[in-house]
């Protein structure tokens, strides 16, 4: 495996499951496999869970890791071709990717959407820079518009504890204070259409995820219809996505607090998991009775994320042999 950007890189995905569950009995098993390679990890964005479980990940396969805060230890970069570099930016990343790359095997790259032009973000001009120009594997540690290693996370966490064969799994959208990337729901859809589940998406007109994401998936305006015999509830905001209207990206068409996922909503289940990436603004997105219920998986759901991230490294490290 080369790139990692979305559940096709993985190929069979049942075979993909039982890859992660024999890690997660004994997530040292390959660690002989990284030994000399070294996992070059770079953030131009903030993140807890992404960096602690994909260095635990590539540190179980014995590989040695760096990891490049671009924002706080770096010069700062200019993207773009063409420009005059008479600014606050010293370095092009066209000079500053074959450099990074000369020190290590594989690359993991975590760029958000700029929510500047949909048309840049959702073309991937960053994470696709590093693809064409390292000559190294790169995995996505979330991009402008997928985060797949956090799909993965999910679909594990969701074989672990579904409690039928085809369970109903419903993504909805829930308000939040600012705009926030489609990233999220855009893998969560991709995921479970490849999943072997009964998957529903719900959210307000007007934040309609691309088709791409969406495939197969139904479609429910009516958050209470769509939470009727759910038996997980994964809750994400994200800002407008532009797709009927262009004009509108990356904007807050709502905050209605009748979408924060409660008690009210969870009642009509049946008896649902509740799910979220985190981290997660509480009586936001969610009451606080429903984050900390029994039934609650934020936090094995996010231990999980060491687990999709080993079987990732572990593949890209077998494809370097």
């Amino acid at each position: 495996m080369k790139v990692f950007r979305s559940v096709k890189d993985l190929g069979n995905l049942e075979l993909a499951l039982k890859e992660a569950m024999e890690i997660k009995a004994d997530r040292y098993k390959y660690q002989e496999l990284g030994k000399n390679k070294t996992a070059l990890l770079i953030f131009f964005n903030n993140s807890l869970r992404t960096r602690l479980s994909t260095q635990k990940a590539a540190m179980n396969l014995g590989m040695n890791v760096i990891v490049l805060d671009v924002n706080q230890g770096a010069w700062k970069l200019e993207t773009e071709r063409g420009v005059v570099m008479d600014g606050d930016k010293s370095e092009h990343l066209l000079e500053a990717i074959p450099v990074m790359a000369s020190y290590c095997d594989i690359i993991g790259v975590r760029s958000f959407a700029t929510f500047e032009s949909r048309e840049d973000d959702y073309n991937e001009k960053i994470l696709n820079q590093f693809i064409q120009y390292s000559g190294k594997p790169v995995f996505f540690m979330e991009s402008a518009t997928v985060h797949p290693l956090q799909s993965f996370a999910d679909l594990i966490t969701i074989e672990e504890y579904k409690e039928r064969k085809r369970p109903k799994v419903v993504l909805t959208w829930a308000p939040h204070p600012k705009a926030l990337p489609q990233a999220v729901p855009n893998s969560f859809a991709e995921w479970m259409n490849a999943a072997d589940v009964d998957f529903v998406v719900t959210h307000p007109e007007g934040y309609e995820l691309d088709p791409e994401f969406v495939g197969n998936a139904k479609v429910e305006y009516d958050q209470m219809k769509a939470f009727e015999g759910a038996d997980f509830i994964y809750a994400k905001n994200w800002s407008c996505p532009g797709v009927t209207r262009p004009e509108d990206y990356g904007k807050v068409l709502s905050k209605d607090m009748s979408w924060t996922v409660s008690e009210r909503q969870m009642a009509v289940t049946n008896n649902a998991h509740f799910m979220h990436c985190l981290p997660v603004r509480r009586n936001m997105i969610v009451t606080d009775d429903v984050i900390e219920s029994p039934r609650s998986l934020v936090i094995p759901e996010a231990a999980n994320r060491e687990i999709s991230a080993t079987v990732v490294l572990k593949r890209m490290l077998e494809a370097l042999k």
